[in-house]
């Protein structure tokens, strides 16, 4: 058991403040549908078939227009898609609001890159990994320590004082209510990172072998992008093989001959941008393949309900407040354990003469 106290306090140490800051970053990108204020992001949904396609060709007519994310119920904007992070908010009609030429022009943008990458790319996400398995390593661990202190628990939103004991106190007693959302929260965000580590936790779905194969990127090629790609067709061939489903995501190629490619959502998908997919031939528009989000193997499902879980998409605003406090403690409970860690040890001294008490009375 001091073995598992000293693993527990000393990652907590090395780690707490990443954990902390993931978990302020997440917290705010919960509401951001709400503190964006760019006008028109309240706008309601226009998302049939003519007024979509209208807005499509008059949007990627833009010069270096890559995509479009398109409006839904929460946010009532295009996002238009330019290369180095360049973008543009547009209009349901077509009409640009506002534009930028960098990420760090958006808050929105930039706490979002922070969150998922820590601005570093693939290695901030294997930064995010390892953070997100100490996590599962905190909870589960300090609900075992806890169970030895179970008969002097006290819950306080904040510690008693400033001290080292009474941090240490509030944060197993605090740690131990908010374990459960922790957990949820910290093996959704790293089933997101580590695809090894999700596999293992959907196998109660599916195969793995299975799984991995459904989620694999699939590799389609057609001829070179044309001049004047005809979006109104390829949205309505879209239509047609899925009438119910919403516009989500359309993309031109990143490479020579790579297809185009439109995501869109079904009502019973979870994912708020669907994973219901259609590639269709840049030269020529023809569809190259689709893929039914829906027919996909129990395992796939299973992993594509880990985002909107973990970012509030699913379960109204009582889930929504929720992994607010889920959130708020995490940041919390990082940042305190840091602090007393580093800043709140016990003198050297006074570790020396509780260990020589400890063997006297021994």
């Amino acid at each position: 058991m001091t073995l598992l106290d000293t693993l527990h306090r000393w990652t907590g140490g090395l780690i707490g403040l990443v954990l902390a800051l993931l978990g302020l970053s997440g917290t705010i990108l919960l509401y951001e549908h709400l503190w964006i204020g760019v006008p028109g992001s309240g706008d309601p949904l226009r998302g049939d078939l003519a007024t979509v396609a209208a807005t499509t060709e008059r949007l990627m007519a833009t010069p270096g227009a890559q995509g479009i994310i398109y409006a839904d119920d929460r946010f009532g904007l295009h996002q238009l898609r330019f290369a180095e992070g360049a973008g543009a908010y547009a209009s349901q009609s077509g009409d640009i609001v506002t534009r930028w030429t960098s990420q760090w022009e958006r808050p929105e943008l930039w706490i979002f890159d922070f969150h998922h990458h820590l601005f570093a790319g693939d290695s901030g996400e294997w930064v995010i990994g390892v953070a997100g398995l100490s996590g599962l390593f905190f909870v589960i661990s300090g609900a075992i320590l806890w169970w030895r202190t179970r008969r002097t628990f006290q819950l306080r939103l904040w510690p008693k004082r400033m001290s080292r004991p009474s941090i240490v106190m509030h944060h197993r007693d605090l740690g131990i209510v908010v374990a459960p959302l922790l957990l949820i929260s910290i093996v959704t965000g790293t089933m997101m990172i580590f695809r090894p580590f999700a596999l293992g936790v959907v196998v109660p779905f599916g195969p793995v072998a299975e799984t991995a194969k459904a989620l694999e990127p699939p590799k389609y090629s057609g001829g070179p992008l044309t001049e004047t790609p005809d979006y109104t067709a390829m949205l309505t061939e879209a239509h047609r093989r899925f009438p119910a489903a919403e516009f989500r995501i359309l993309s031109l190629p990143r490479k020579a001959n790579d297809p185009i490619s439109l995501r869109m959502k079904q009502p019973a998908e979870w994912l708020p941008n669907g994973r219901t997919t259609l590639w269709f031939d840049a030269a020529t528009g023809a569809v190259l393949a689709s893929r039914d989000a829906l027919a996909m193997p129990g395992g796939a499902q299973a992993f594509n309900m880990a985002f909107p879980i973990h970012a509030s998409k699913v379960g109204g605003w009582a889930w929504h407040i929720l992994l607010t406090g889920s959130g708020l403690s995490l940041t919390l409970l990082g940042s305190l354990a840091v602090w007393s860690f580093w800043f709140r040890r016990p003198k050297a001294t006074k570790r020396a003469a509780g260990k020589a008490a400890l063997a006297t009375s021994q």
